[in-house]
């Protein structure tokens, strides 16, 4: 274990002036680590959003909207099959509706028949179902090129909302919002698919405000009532919690605390065992996303939207436990899966530990199914600390792949950099810089695999192949308790680049017991906090690791989890990794 404290900014003036705001010390110096440098940061209200009118296309988006609304006009929304894609195109439906459009239908590509975003055969497709005058992408189609030309040769509007990366041709749309293309001064970045339609959502309210859209018969609707699915899809997609993140995320958690979350949000809060009062982001990513996320790795996502649209609470519950059952199959194709990895790993790259793997790793096994490789790279990643793609058959030639990667190596760049200069390895690809997609031949993957490591290396230094955990410190008796770990999770929302507090310490096993086969349960004593014993648990421990027998002494990194568990609610350690041998261990 690499631990390193996170650092505090040496100009840094937060956590003096805390102090008249009587907020925690500990607490204090968490914000602080973080970025926040006012305590009015840490209001996360609506009105301090940003603009909308800084994102660029955004007039000419809310423009041919606006005429399709007041003629009545045929709208199709095209989604993706991810959580992010599903809440954007709910979001899309709903929102339209809910500002005067009567024709808005949607189409998502079924991951197995048309691949991702707007291509030509999901366009043909559309038009063929639905023969629509204007269609609105929700968390695609900035790469789709000939998709959108297809569709104006039929006389099809195109508006594009997405996020992702742009390369250096765009589609010839009627309008790209997307406040990551060139030329867009939109100050935050990181808005996920769902957060850049609930935008133009925005925009197009106040432009039908100029026109006197709004009557008694047709009332201007509040927007907010979407900031839970908004929510819900900013943190399942793992994009960096900004402050503009943050607040869409905080009141969206706020709506369904308070019981106003839609129907499908609720079904899939019970179906997780999870609790609405005490919902968190973290819930977000961990329970309620992987089963929206199942509908569209391993069957169509259509489940997922028809659920996050349901306003009747019975069949949204049915849909809901659709989605359950679905992610319980795909943890049984992942297990599956993860076993045939490791032998890959070892007939491929020959190293014996993972801890030894220092490149781009590039796996390939044609029984893999498509919708869990993307998971499977994760957990790879996660286990070596190394870029991965895994790949698994698409046709007789060609072999598609998902990529996660680590901090340090930005993987769309990485793909960018091979397409540049072996023209003919890479068919296609596009993503983020810790996820992506791409397509190659079959025939290709030696060579791939070769320019995939080299490429790595390359872009890479010796300090980004050492794993390091970012500790914000010991815990004294007085905050290793279930009122500080309330405190921190309504402290949030946490998530990517704004993470939940993490802490280590010295511990002395009491008793330990295995759960479900793969679990450790524990009961620590805490040598730095006066002794104190605290339940913990660790999920999912690497499985080389042997779990401890009472009496051993251990060095944690946990996080402060609140247990509720038959109605009783209980202080319970999180622990992230440990090391059993305290002299060894290294604190840099």
């Amino acid at each position: 274990m690499n631990i390193k404290f996170r650092p505090v900014s040496s100009d840094s003036k937060f956590i003096e002036s805390s102090k008249k705001y009587n907020l925690d010390s500990v607490l204090a110096r968490i914000y602080a680590a973080r970025g926040v440098n006012h305590y009015d940061d840490l209001k996360l209200e609506l009105k301090k959003l940003h603009h909308y009118d800084k994102l660029k296309g955004i007039n000419d988006a809310v423009n041919r909207l606006v005429m399709a609304i007041k003629e009545n006009e045929r709208i199709l929304i095209i989604g993706d099959f991810d959580a992010d894609g599903a809440t954007s195109t709910a979001v899309a439906v709903r929102g339209l509706k809910l500002l005067g459009a009567k024709n808005v239908n949607y189409l998502v590509p079924n991951r197995f028949e048309y691949g991702y975003g707007l291509t030509v055969e999901i366009v043909e497709e559309g038009i063929k179902l639905f023969n629509p005058n204007c269609i609105v992408t929700v968390d695609n189609g900035i790469a789709n090129i000939e998709g959108v030309a297809y569709a104006n040769k039929y006389g099809v509007d195109v508006v594009i909302t997405d996020h992702h990366l742009p390369a250096d041709s765009l589609p010839d749309a009627c309008a790209i919002v997307n406040p990551n293309q060139v030329g867009c001064d939109f100050p935050s970045k990181n808005l996920a698919g769902v957060g850049v339609i609930f935008y133009t959502l925005l925009a197009l309210r106040k432009e039908l405000d100029k026109l006197f859209w709004f009557d008694d018969k047709n009332k201007r609707p509040n927007l907010s009532i979407l900031l839970d699915l908004v929510a819900l899809g900013t943190v399942a997609d793992v994009v960096p919690l900004d402050e503009n993140n943050r607040v869409l995320v905080a009141e969206g958690l706020k709506r369904i605390k308070n019981q106003r979350a839609c129907e499908g949000v609720k079904s899939l809060i019970k179906v997780a065992k999870r609790d609405e009062h005490s919902i968190s982001a973290q819930d977000f990513g961990f329970a309620l996303g992987p089963r929206l996320n199942a509908a569209g790795r391993l069957d169509d996502m259509t489940i997922g939207i028809q659920c996050l649209l349901a306003d009747d609470s019975s069949k949204a519950m049915a849909l809901a436990l659709e989605l359950d059952g679905l992610n319980t199959t795909r943890k049984e194709i992942e297990s599956g899966m993860k076993s045939e990895a490791k032998k890959l790993l070892k007939q491929v790259y020959k190293q014996i530990s993972i801890n030894e793997y220092k490149q781009g790793l590039a796996l390939y096994d044609s029984s893999w199914h498509p919708g869990v490789v993307g998971i499977l790279a994760s957990r790879i990643k996660e286990q070596s600390h190394c870029p991965v793609i895994c790949f698994t058959e698409h046709d007789d030639n060609i072999i598609k792949g998902s990529a996660r990667s680590i901090p340090g190596i930005n993987i769309r760049d990485v793909l960018d950099i091979i397409s540049k200069k072996y023209s003919d390895l890479i068919i296609s690809f596009g993503g983020h810089a810790m996820a992506a997609g791409l397509s190659i031949y079959k025939d290709k993957l030696s060579l791939f695999r070769e320019a995939f490591s080299a490429t790595t290396l390359a872009v890479s230094d010796e300090s980004i192949w050492k794993k390091q955990w970012l500790s914000d410190g010991n815990l004294d008796d007085q905050h290793i308790s279930l009122e500080f770990a309330e405190l921190l999770q309504e402290s949030g929302p946490w998530g990517q680049h704004f993470p939940e507090p993490c802490f280590n310490g010295e511990a002395i096993v009491v008793q330990s017991r295995l759960i479900a086969n793969r679990h450790w349960k524990l009961s620590l004593k805490m040598v730095e906090a006066n002794d104190i014993v605290v339940d913990a648990i660790y999920f999912n421990p690497p499985e080389d690791m042997v779990i401890p027998e009472p009496r051993q002494s251990l060095h944690i990194l946990y996080k402060l989890g609140v247990n509720q568990f038959r109605g009783n609610i209980s202080l319970q350690l999180m622990i992230d990794d440990l090391h059993a041998n305290i002299d060894e261990l290294l604190v840099s």
